[in-house]
């Protein structure tokens, strides 16, 4: 016996090895290697860190006879908010080095050339594509995907097509949280700005709002409701509108983190002081929320974590179509979390700055 485990350790690890340091079967371990879905997180990270504690190397030849090739997985995208695009790239990078995949990250103009790029991606013979917002709802690019059958995820759409695998939090409820959130510090006049009405998450997010509202026994009042386009130039224009109303809101929540910095920046611009004379909060908890000061109470969207979970569904979709059986699309739910921050209190209950 002796002798055998000798020999085993002076030859290079295989997929057994690293199963019996995980714990797990070697089935497991191939799913991990070949970037399956049907891994739970904490079972992943075991068995990646036996991979590094053993130095084990698949052998890519093996890999490729299992339809673990390298995948050509492109990423289109259109976003205002670098703040959200920086978290999904490094979410999407990350997961893309661990499932052998090779990530090819194409930027477009929404409602001009999107279309085009869609093309582009589908000429150079990519397996599958990735359309973060505001490219979820595009339904001219899932179209032009759709016709020439190439794979894809969309992330973070209020409401994804039946027939598209999606990842996403549920806006709506995140949105009625924070509301009653406000209303609960003692807000009875609740200033909301809206993101891009061409999104359905825009739409999810002021749905929450109107809910959680009329749930805490508050009329939605129109004048209050100002749009924006989740830009930090929109939402200096939306900050003004509202505290320029004759009745100004006690605080404003907006549809992103973008516009709450915004609107910090017009209070401040206004000589008012967050959160003494006024609240502000945001959506998405990027690392703006925290370079701003107060720093922003906030709805942590997992946005790295949901582009690696739209990079590990899409490339499990991909193989298994090289299968017998077409898989069918899956729509993964992942949790929000409400972040308090120093942007929020009670209304003043003295006179205002301003005053």
């Amino acid at each position: 016996m002796s002798q055998k485990i000798s020999r085993r350790q002076r030859s290079a690890p295989t997929i057994s090895d690293v199963a019996a340091s995980a714990g797990v079967s070697p089935m497991t371990v191939s799913r991990v290697i070949n970037g399956e879905a049907n891994v739970r997180a904490a079972t992943r990270d075991l068995v990646n860190a036996a991979i590094t504690q053993l130095g084990y190397a698949p052998n890519r030849a093996a890999r490729s006879l299992a339809g673990a090739e390298e995948l050509r997985i492109g990423l289109l995208y259109s976003n205002p908010s670098a703040a959200y695009l920086s978290e999904f790239l490094v979410g999407g990078l990350d997961q893309a080095s661990r499932g052998n995949v090779q990530l090819m990250v194409e930027q477009c103009e929404i409602g001009a050339r999107e279309v085009q790029a869609a093309e582009h991606l589908i000429r150079i013979g990519i397996d599958g594509v990735i359309l973060p917002p505001p490219l979820c709802d595009s339904i001219a690019v899932i179209e032009v995907l759709q016709k020439a059958g190439v794979p894809m995820v969309v992330v973070a759409s209020g409401r994804p097509p039946a027939d598209i695998s999606a990842v996403s939090i549920d806006d709506e409820r995140a949105a009625f949280d924070m509301t009653c959130h406000l209303a609960k510090l003692g807000h009875r006049h609740i200033g909301f700005i809206s993101g891009n009405p061409n999104q359905t998450a825009s739409g999810r997010r002021l749905e929450g709002y109107r809910r959680g509202l009329e749930t805490m026994g508050m009329t939605v009042d129109p004048a209050l409701i100002v749009e924006g386009l989740f830009t930090y130039r929109s939402g200096l224009d939306a900050a003004e509108r509202l505290l320029e109303l004759k009745e100004p809101p006690s605080a404003i929540f907006a549809a992103n983190d973008d516009m709450a910095a915004a609107a910090v920046a017009v209070a401040h611009r206004h000589g008012l002081d967050v959160p003494g004379d006024i609240t502000v909060c945001g959506f998405d908890d990027t690392p703006l929320a925290t370079t701003i000061w107060p720093e922003l109470t906030t709805i942590h969207q997992p946005i790295r974590d949901m582009s690696q979970a739209a990079m590990e569904l899409l490339a499990a979709e991909i193989r298994a179509q090289r299968g017998p059986m077409r898989p069918a699309p899956k729509h993964v739910l992942l949790d929000y979390t409400f972040v308090r921050r120093q942007s929020d209190a009670a209304p003043r209950r003295r006179p205002s700055a301003r005053s």
